[in-house]
């Protein structure tokens, strides 16, 4: 029975968030699916990895797109800039996909943080 309650409760936040926050959201939960490997890396398998990178990329996927749309409303200076970071995360997952390593996933986990936490800040106007 709570299960349901939770399950509903995610429902009407998922329908309810502003996107910067849902943005921010999933940015957390993925840098949390990769500091879950990182910290467990001797315990963690390739197919761990490889499902936590899995929900990055399709993430960035989703960033990428939305900012290389000649209609998106963001400052070509922002898009620019996330279009950047997007090629330079991209380029950092196909490396530790290559050559694993713990470290690694620390830029990953860095930069999904601090963009959701700046998503999180207040606008000033």
């Amino acid at each position: 029975m709570q299960h349901h309650g939770a399950n509903a409760y995610q429902q009407v936040g998922k329908q309810t968030a502003n996107p910067r926050d849902l943005e921010a959201n999933l940015l957390v939960k993925s840098a949390t699916n990769m500091q879950r490997i990182r910290d467990n890396w001797d315990g963690a398998t390739r197919d761990d990895l490889a499902a936590a990178l899995k929900f990055n990329q399709r993430l960035w996927t989703v960033f990428m797109g939305s900012v290389t749309d000649p209609a998106s409303p963001l400052p070509v200076d922002v898009r620019q800039n996330v279009a950047n970071l997007g090629i330079f995360i991209a380029k950092h997952m196909l490396q530790l996909q290559i050559e694993p390593a713990a470290q690694k996933l620390d830029v990953l986990i860095n930069i999904n943080r601090q963009l959701a936490a700046g998503l999180r800040a207040t606008p000033t106007e």
